[in-house]
């Protein structure tokens, strides 16, 4: 079925997903994992309340007791499902992808990540086999208010931000039901009310042409700093003093200030498989040791886990926390970044000399092949660099990743689309042109 991803699932509502699925979703949903309470939220989306409906309609004809928390963000499912031990949880969304879409993002118990590996196929065969529902004993619907809690435990790491110059566009998203709260009313806040038509622009932040709005915002105002949410508010990205987006990736070193300058912890980071060399680099100075690992939350914060890290990141602008039942949030990291560059604002240092000082590599940005042969043609790539220039490390758990003295790349399939992605970085330009040429014309080959 076309909705059913690696992550989550997700689709055109009406046409990848509809109610007599999603129904069958909730149905089938404790076959899988089993729970008898479960929290579920939504977003603001047209379509959110339509499949809350079918979703709990299901849920509740297999004998579970749903909790509603209403509208929500992705993140306060997470620390809600964690606080009060939920023994799952759903939130309906579809996070960065347009009005037009819908989905749903799964935990299980302890806030433990739901992919399609490890639950949603099993749900996906017994949609499509057609097995029979049968209704049990209906479980009940209750009101289940969270935002203040949530509201609460976020307050827990504010500053006094009243000295940095602000724009935060919150992309008519559900990072509106905190932002004001948490960033006062001294702000110049762009797109800050939730509308699920989404009529500024895209609530996907890695899109230039969404990040028009902000950028302009920061340059108008002198801001010290830009932010800008996803559509469920899992994910925040940065615009610098010069207007200028800052690498989500880079923003795992700059966290290194708040925990292990600040709070002096000592620990592991998990970064995934994209990752630019410069932050590994650049947290040698707090002795932080980097653990690579596969892209996506379903693999990020299990690792995070498993390594008893302190926190992690992606590039795509995913940051996931211990103490945030090692699951991501868009409005803690926004906090903990602006503590950060409070401190360092406090030294006359700006954001944009911050990230110079982490990042010291030439960067081909995520460049996208659309070709069948994507195995064949990462092995290609992979194999001539075996022969030619064997790297220092390689790791094969997500793609490839080569890592040479003064360059790396790497390679890898996409999970979700029909691409081959690639990304190299080089201690300078020529030497990066050099690499990726040779790259490129291998790839080529499979075209």
């Amino acid at each position: 079925m076309k909705a059913f991803k690696a992550y989550d699932i997700r689709g055109i509502w009406g046409e990848d997903l509809d109610q007599d699925i999603v129904y069958k979703i909730g149905y089938f949903f404790p076959k899988v994992i089993p729970c008898s309470k479960v929290l579920v939220g939504r977003d603001g989306r047209v379509s959110s309340n339509e499949m809350f409906k079918a979703l709990t309609d299901g849920l509740s004809d297999a004998g579970v007791d749903v909790y509603d928390t209403g509208l929500a963000t992705t993140p306060m499912i997470y620390w809600g499902s964690g606080k009060f031990d939920f023994d799952a949880s759903i939130m309906i969304t579809a996070s960065h992808n347009s009005a037009k879409y819908n989905g749903l993002k799964f935990s299980a118990k302890n806030v433990e990540p739901i992919s399609y590996d490890n639950g949603l196929n099993i749900i996906e065969v017994l949609i499509e086999k057609q097995v029979e529902v049968k209704k049990r004993n209906k479980g009940l619907l209750k009101e289940f208010p969270l935002a203040d809690h949530y509201l609460q435990f976020l307050k827990s790491y504010l500053s006094d931000f009243s000295d940095l110059k602000m724009s935060i566009d919150c992309s008519n998203g559900m990072a509106s039901l905190f932002a004001y709260d948490l960033f006062g009313p001294n702000v110049h806040y762009l797109n800050d009310h939730i509308d699920g038509n989404f009529p500024a622009h895209e609530p996907n932040p890695l899109l230039p042409e969404n990040q028009e709005q902000i950028k302009k915002s920061v340059l108008k105002h002198h801001c010290d700093i830009g932010l800008i949410f996803d559509g469920d508010a899992d994910r925040v990205m940065f615009i610098d003093e010069k207007r200028q987006f800052v690498s989500p990736d880079l923003i795992i070193a700059l966290l290194g200030h708040y925990f292990f300058g600040e709070r002096q912890e000592k620990g592991k980071v998990v970064q995934d498989i994209r990752t630019s060399k410069a932050v590994a680099d650049y947290l040698k100075q707090f002795n932080a040791e980097v653990v690579t690992w596969k892209v996506g939350r379903a693999f990020g914060a299990t690792k995070l886990k498993q390594v008893n890290g302190i926190y992690g990141g992606e590039l795509a602008g995913h940051y996931y926390f211990k103490d945030f039942y090692y699951s991501d949030s868009g409005m803690l990291a926004a906090l903990l970044v602006l503590r950060v560059l409070l401190k360092f604002k406090k030294t006359g240092v700006s954001f944009s000399e911050i990230i110079a000082r982490i990042s010291g590599y030439a960067n081909t940005g995520e460049v996208n092949f659309k070709i069948e042969q994507k195995k064949e043609a990462m092995d290609a790539v992979a194999s001539y660099f075996m022969e030619h220039e064997p790297p220092i490390s390689f790791l094969d758990v997500d793609g490839y990743r080569l890592d040479f003295e003064d360059w790396w790349f790497n390679i890898r399939p996409s999970n979700t689309e029909p691409y081959l992605r690639f990304l190299a970085e080089a201690k300078s330009k020529d030497l990066l042109d050099q690499k990726t040429k040779i790259i490129f014309d291998i790839i080529s080959k499979f075209s």
